[in-house]
């Protein structure tokens, strides 16, 4: 933390000088105003760049991944784990029998195994506990 605010402390620095010496060689006449609006374009072209360039390095953070392995040690069937991904998104099931083509009692029985398989009271302690064991992705 404390090296950002000295960077951009200093940038602000080098700026502000940039905006005196430009003005200071307008007024003598040394160059024209579109050479110092020029030179200061340019100037905050290349800090930003340079600010870009580090934060994309910063966030190549590694995905969590599924963990398949876990699923299959829970006894989740495929069936089950897309109920699971329709509760994650917030479906009611109706909803989730919509999309499966399946009647909504066939989505209460998946519900009811599911709660039993991931030891939950409830279909949020369910999404919760599988981004826990990392079957569903946070």
């Amino acid at each position: 933390m404390k090296k950002t605010v000295f960077v951009f402390s200093a940038l602000i620095i080098a700026i502000l000088a940039l905006f005196q010496l430009s003005k200071y060689a307008y007024i003598s006449g040394d160059i024209s105003i579109e050479i110092g609006i020029a030179v200061i374009a340019l100037v905050f072209f290349v800090i930003g760049v340079y600010i870009n360039k580090k934060s994309l390095r910063k966030q190549k953070v590694a995905s969590p991944k599924i963990d398949s392995k876990k699923i299959e040690t829970l006894g989740i069937s495929k069936r089950e784990y897309e109920v699971l991904i329709g509760i994650s998104e917030g479906l009611s099931n109706r909803e989730i029998a919509d999309k499966l083509f399946v009647s909504e009692s066939t989505i209460k029985t998946h519900v009811s195994n599911l709660l039993v398989k991931l030891d939950a009271k409830r279909r949020t302690q369910a999404i919760q506990r599988a981004k826990a064991l990392q079957i569903l992705l946070p």
